[in-house]
């Protein structure tokens, strides 16, 4: 039976620059908003799914995190963009998950847009577009939906451990970067494990699989959407180093710095997978080539041991009447003796030769 696919549509809708569009998958019934505020000696944490909430927290001399969950939702988006006074660009650019990594400066902000990665329990991997803003006191991070990778550090936050709570949102700012950083690594581990499987496979499987070749399909799309995410992010944070906007101190530049030798690591290692998994195909043609060399190789030798036996059976098959050994009473015996002994013969042979 023939499966047919879904025919993919590109069309685009000619929106004018500036329209906030929600252009994802995820969909979330209401905004959930964590705010966070703190600073060296206070911490409030508050959840909500109203926007106004948000509003009570700028200006206090704190540092404040607010975390939106659910970007279908634009009206609450805009409205958030409108008391923080962010571009209508940037709106644009936050409700877009098909955005490519990025970071933007305007006056009194600095926009970033990575891809945040995590797996679940079914060892999936799973995308979602993660927009920051940074400002003078406070940092903003809109997600496409519940589900995160910064739980590690709102205990942080909360329990003052580390400088963090020390620092300014510059640092927040890094070391959200630098939770999604880290969790490349676990994707990349989990995703080295399948390649490492799947290649173990190729080896000790005595039986070709035709799951294989999709199976290796698969890894390979996988690997090529991974880099897709995270190699740009190479540039946002090599510019975001070498940038001098005014609420970034000095002293996270070191950070960064550490951060993009971070991201050269989980780079270096797709680029290392991917070869892998290029392999993994010519590998597995190259098993496919050896066994039916194989098979060949049986039905070669059951050829050759019986050809001259049929040469001999065609001799003696003939209809002449002038032949001896017809006559013979142990002509038949004789004849099958003489075979037999050249069966055996040839085997030893190929035996000796090493093609049995």
């Amino acid at each position: 039976m023939k499966v047919k696919k879904k025919k993919k549509s590109y069309k685009t809708t000619n929106l004018p620059p500036g329209t906030i569009a929600y252009k994802g998958e995820k969909q979330s019934t209401i905004t959930n908003i964590e705010i966070v505020n703190y600073s060296k000696e206070d911490f409030t944490s508050l959840n909500s799914n109203s926007v106004a909430d948000a509003f009570n927290f700028k200006g206090n001399d704190h540092v404040t995190w607010i975390n939106i969950n659910g970007l279908n939702n634009v009206k609450d988006i805009e409205t958030l963009g409108l008391h923080y006074k962010l571009h209508p660009l940037t709106l644009e650019d936050i409700v877009n998950t098909a955005q490519r990594p990025k970071l933007e400066e305007f006056d009194s902000y600095m926009l970033v847009v990575f891809k945040m990665l995590f797996i679940k329990n079914d060892d999936e991997i799973h995308y979602e577009q993660l927009s920051l803003i940074i400002g003078e006191d406070y940092v903003l991070t809109f997600q496409e939906a519940d589900g995160d990778v910064f739980d590690d550090l709102r205990e942080r936050l909360s329990s003052a451990k580390g400088r963090i709570r020390a620092q300014g949102s510059d640092y927040l700012m890094y070391a959200i970067l630098d939770a999604v950083v880290d969790n490349y690594f676990t994707v990349i581990e989990v995703l080295g494990d399948k390649v490492q499987e799947l290649e173990g496979y190729l080896f000790q499987s005595k039986d070709a699989d035709d799951r294989t070749p999709g199976q290796i399909q698969e890894l390979k799309q996988e690997i090529l959407k991974l880099r897709r995410s995270v190699y740009p992010l190479r540039e946002v944070i090599s510019r975001m180093e070498k940038t001098d906007c005014p609420f970034i101190d000095e002293k996270t530049h070191n950070y960064l710095r550490d951060l993009y030798d971070h991201i050269l690591q989980v780079s270096e290692s797709i680029d290392l997978y991917r070869e892998m998994i290029w392999s993994l195909m010519d590998t597995y043609m190259t098993i496919i080539s050896n066994k039916m060399n194989e098979i060949m190789k049986v039905l070669t030798i059951i050829a050759t041991i019986f050809i001259p036996l049929t040469f001999i059976a065609g001799i003696y098959g003939m209809n002449f009447k002038n032949m001896p050994e017809l006559n013979s009473e142990y002509g038949y015996f004789i004849l099958m003796g003489v075979m037999f002994i050249m069966l055996i013969f040839m085997l030893i042979y190929f035996r000796k030769k090493r093609w049995l």
